[in-house]
């Protein structure tokens, strides 16, 4: 699924190409993108828009619409939205026309991802608060924030990361990457965790996010830049992915483990279970 640094990518490329553009045309060719809304009338009011501004929020893309109207997309497990692509993908769930005569095609094999029109912008910041925690590489993430948020809780660490009503953005690549760097257990109680560690872990979180953004995101599964092209994060990988290989830091080989229902890496020597759970 793409994460924080996909998301982000994706908004830094299309927003010199979609500000200021007008939709001439929306077609909603799967109705699964509005579910449980009628996609008719979301096409129509789409039709005729001006794109006043691209932003993000953890992975959601947020498009903002003349008249305050916003249209917030989530791309779940598959979704890529693809620059006049040619030939255009058979997996195409919504096109949007240009008045350039350009279009941007959203495609999404497995057909998860979702597209929801807000009348303003207060609106969608009261459906996003509901939802979504602080934010890593901005003002209101902090360790001290998260050490508060995580008080009293015995549920694993990488199980609070990923909740998305606790942390925005993260998801199992920069989890697993951000508890490495942090030399900190997937399943330590994120309660117990001591204000250095928590230090050590927002640290952590947000320099894996900001080496995520700068190889413009992950390219593992269907993850695409808007010109079809991969994104290089995946190189630079130090346990995500790469059970059996040695640790980058002490030669351990990489393991595996479910952590939440999710495949978990990690290095079990520089990331030394908690006690209680050694046997």
């Amino acid at each position: 699924m793409p994460e924080l640094p996909e998301v982000e990518t994706i908004r830094r490329q299309l927003a010199p190409q979609l500000i200021g553009a007008t939709l001439t045309r929306v077609e909603i060719l799967d109705p699964r993108w509005t579910r449980p809304v009628d996609p008719k009338p979301v096409s129509k009011a789409l039709t005729g828009a001006v794109v006043v501004s691209l932003d993000r929020a953890g992975k959601y893309l947020i498009w903002g619409l003349d008249g305050d109207r916003q249209l917030l997309m989530h791309l779940r497990m598959s979704g890529a939205l693809l620059w006049s692509p040619v030939p255009e993908p058979i997996h195409t769930r919504v096109r949007f026309s240009l008045d350039s005569g350009q279009r941007v095609c959203f495609t999404d094999p497995r057909r998860f991802g979702t597209g929801q029109l807000f009348g303003s912008r207060i609106d969608l910041d009261a459906h996003l608060a509901a939802r979504l925690g602080p934010e890593p590489l901005t003002p209101a993430f902090s360790a001290a924030v998260l050490a508060r948020r995580a008080r009293g809780r015995s549920a694993p660490v990488k199980a609070f990361i990923l909740d998305q009503r606790e942390i925005a953005g993260v998801g199992n690549i920069y989890a697993d990457e951000s508890l490495f760097r942090a030399r900190i257990h997937p399943l330590t109680p994120v309660g117990a965790l001591s204000a250095s560690r928590w230090k050590a872990l927002a640290t952590a979180i947000e320099a894996a996010l900001a080496l995520g953004i700068d190889a413009k995101g992950a390219s593992i599964d269907d993850f695409r830049h808007v010109d079809g092209q991969r994104g290089s994060f995946q190189d630079s990988f130090l346990v995500y992915g790469r059970t059996g290989q040695p640790c980058p830091v002490c030669g351990t080989p990489i393991s595996k483990l479910v952590v939440g229902g999710r495949g978990t890496h990690i290095c079990e020597r520089c990331q030394r279970r908690p006690r209680r759970l050694r046997r």
